[in-house]
């Protein structure tokens, strides 16, 4: 074998084990403005200028997987096809209990806030009381805004069942809670932005209420996005994900101070994803409505698993007592010299 040839099988040998010593990280979220760190950096990874892929090393591959709802996320994280994923409260609660506390752990929040109560515009609703023997959509049976749906109206001392009561919460696919709503079927919709802006813009919705007002204890904060972890990538590899969360609170930093290149490059990436960009009147407007945090804001997610356990969703108490591992996160703040969450 001559020098040259031997050169060229050595450097192959090289790049072989360079290839397959390549670690993969397998990251979820939805096409949504409440999942904005990580639809913005999926679009920039389809440019060719990934935010994390910069941040984690070129022997880091990024796979993106796009669901549309949060069990279905919850079940791929479990099916161990999915290592981290940005999902909603509930979801990550009822997978959690599901498998006894041992897969699920919140390594960080992703947003707050979003969510409204919107009632059709000719004044059949104006106070608490005309709720009684209305309709009213959420996006989801069991998700985050029926049970805070559900959870309100019976604090308003109405009687509410899976089917009926004294008024009638109907779960939908958000596409199909704004058109029936449009149509005048719902008298009312709980949900989460961008529908709540959609509602009010084009269907001519009256935002009754924001759910922050009813988060006096949090200053009007609440989560409605986490960055979720199975607990076995978080044992497995801990230095991977510390860079991930990392770069998403350097992200959402970010996004927070450069809004207008944020929202272009969210909105070219939902076009991607779903076919449709937001209306820029749309997009401003929901973008009003949330805040992009790294703070999980512990007590939201606390009073929705106790409110789901209220309104029978969950049969026994929650033990909620290991959801939570902020300790990669705080040890990212502190070497920031940012203050820790808790």
């Amino acid at each position: 074998m001559t020098r040259a040839l031997l050169f060229i099988w050595a450097w192959c040998l090289v790049a072989l084990q360079a290839v397959a010593e390549k670690a993969v990280i397998r990251v979820g979220h939805f096409p949504n403005i409440t999942h904005a760190q990580a639809v913005i950096a999926h679009g920039m990874s389809r440019q060719d200028r990934g935010w994390f892929e910069q941040r984690l090393g070129t022997n880091v591959e990024v796979r993106w997987i796009v669901f549309n709802a949060g069990p279905t996320a919850m079940e791929a994280i479990l099916a161990r096809s999915v290592d981290i994923t940005y999902v909603g409260p509930n979801p990550a609660v009822n997978a959690h209990l599901r498998s006894r506390g041992e897969e699920i752990r919140i390594v960080a929040g992703a947003c707050s806030g979003g969510a409204a109560l919107v009632v059709q515009p000719d004044g059949r609703i104006e106070k608490d009381a005309d709720f009684k023997g209305r309709k009213i959509g959420s996006p989801q049976l069991g998700n985050t805004q029926d049970v805070a749906a559900r959870a309100w109206l019976m604090s308003r001392g109405l009687s509410i069942t899976l089917t009926g009561g004294d008024a009638h919460v109907i779960p939908v696919a958000n596409p199909d809670l704004f058109a029936m709503f449009k149509q005048g079927t719902f008298d009312a919709v709980w949900t989460v932005e961008p529908w709540v802006s959609r509602l009010e813009l084009e269907a001519r919705g009256k935002v009754y209420f924001d759910e922050g007002t009813l988060w006096p204890e949090t200053q009007g904060r609440y989560v409605t996005t986490h960055l979720v972890s199975s607990a076995r990538f978080l044992k497995e590899r801990p230095e991977l994900l510390k860079k991930w969360i990392a770069a998403h609170v350097e992200l959402t930093q970010w996004a927070s101070t450069n809004s207008a290149e944020a929202k272009r490059i969210l909105n070219e990436e939902l076009k991607f994803e779903t076919t449709r960009a937001l209306p820029k009147e749309t997009l401003d407007s929901a973008w009003k409505r949330i805040e992009l945090t790294y703070d999980p804001i512990r007590p939201s997610l606390f009073k929705s698993a106790e409110d789901a356990h209220r309104i029978g969703f969950l049969k026994t108490k929650p033990d909620l007592s290991r959801i939570y591992n902020l300790s990669l996160l705080n040890g990212v703040l502190r070497e920031a010299h940012i203050p820790e969450v808790r």
